[in-house]
């Protein structure tokens, strides 16, 4: 038996026990006015508490909205960390290439130097101080033109070569710059990540705060099960809504052909069935998988954005439409990475997993939609 009675409930069980008791106990005219007074008693009860129960749900209100005002940030930080850390391997893959290409430069100079330095002691074994007695002796004109063109030959195959290496040091010089402009930016793209980090851990903790005041409020008012009947209204209606108004400009084919082939679209374990009953006689009509925050979110085919908002009761949900009538939906993620009237294929990154809309845990809800139908999905993705 339940020990706990709504103070309401009590106050009118005592107030009609006392009518009861005016009615036996005393005469007519006296029963009458203090029937009177008892009603208006029990009427500024109700009042009161209905004042209270209104009260309740704009504070909860007021809470929801502050609970998105978090999960926003923490999706416009969870984005820009993401980005930050795809500019900083890009980055760092460009500063591996500035440096294989300056290490290269570095070799070839160094066989060029090798080179010539070789060249001018060979020229210089060979007697190149015979040039100036060659001159003088004129027996030989044959000859000493000859000689004289092994020389200009030879002396313009060093200068070429001088030159060449001269615009090599050039060249090493600017691609030394650039790798040392490519490490300050790296070096300002990690204090940056550092800060988004920062800026993350902090609207996750606002979040929990927030999610642990709400939950307080919810046990306090009526039931949690209107609140998750509300919740599964507004998702049908949305749904509904966006079957009659999705966008016919791309061809798509449906998932027919890929019944029981479809990837999932994160990898975990499946802590909520399809089907399963949920409370006031509401049953899951998707899955919901266990797993890590911020793990990638992948469409499971060719599709369009349809929808990609904070959605109550699901926080920041993002439907796809594959056409032919079917649709598929992502809900509790932490950030969205693709816009409503975004084209996706089959394994694009379209979320992050996180735990919006309230969620104790991070998971991804997944859903299948034909004809506005919640069907299986486990009758359509491979077996796990």
């Amino acid at each position: 038996m339940n020990k706990s009675i709504n103070p309401l409930i009590f106050s009118t069980l005592v107030v009609t026990a006392l009518i009861l008791t005016s009615l036996v106990t005393a005469p007519t005219v006296a029963n009458e006015e203090r029937t009177k007074k008892d009603l208006s008693e029990i009427q500024t009860a109700l009042k009161q508490s209905q004042a209270e129960l209104a009260a309740q749900r704009k504070y909860i209100e007021k809470s929801q909205k502050n609970l998105q005002q978090h999960e926003l940030e923490i999706a416009k930080n969870a984005k820009a960390l993401n980005i930050a850390e795809q500019s900083i391997r890009d980055t760092e893959k460009q500063q591996k290439q500035q440096q294989q290409q300056a290490d290269a430069l570095e070799e070839k100079r160094l066989k060029q130097q090798h080179t010539l330095a070789a060249q001018i002691k060979s020229a210089y074994m060979s007697g190149g101080h015979d040039y100036s007695k060659m001159l003088l002796n004129q027996e030989n004109t044959a000859q000493i033109e000859r000689t004289l063109s092994y020389y200009n030959y030879l002396n313009k195959a060093r200068i070429e070569q001088i030159d060449e290496l001269k615009a090599l040091l050039i060249e090493i010089e600017e691609i030394q710059i650039e790798l040392e402009k490519t490490k300050q930016h790296l070096v300002v793209l990690h204090k940056e990540q550092a800060n988004r980090q920062q800026g993350l851990i902090a609207a996750q903790q606002q979040r929990k705060a927030n999610i642990s005041e709400l939950k307080t409020k919810l046990s306090s008012t009526k039931n949690s099960i209107d609140y998750l009947k509300e919740n599964e209204k507004t998702l049908v209606t949305t749904l509904q809504k966006l079957e009659k108004e999705k966008s016919k400009k791309v061809e798509l084919l449906g998932l027919a052909s890929s019944k029981g082939k479809l990837n999932w679209p994160t990898k975990g374990k499946i802590e909520h069935s399809f089907g399963q009953h949920k409370h006031g006689g509401i049953d899951w009509k998707g899955v919901l998988i266990g797993a890590n925050e911020g793990n990638n979110v992948h469409s499971v085919h060719n599709g369009q954005v349809v929808y990609a908002d904070w959605l109550k009761g699901y926080g920041w949900v993002i439907v796809i439409d594959h056409g032919e009538g079917f649709m598929s939906l992502y809900g509790h993620t932490q950030t969205l990475l693709k816009d409503v009237g975004d084209i996706v294929r089959q394994g694009d990154i379209i979320a992050l997993v996180g735990q919006s809309g309230g969620q104790a845990n991070s998971g991804l809800y997944f859903e299948i939609r034909y004809k506005g139908r919640a069907v299986n999905p486990v009758t359509w993705c491979r077996r796990i």
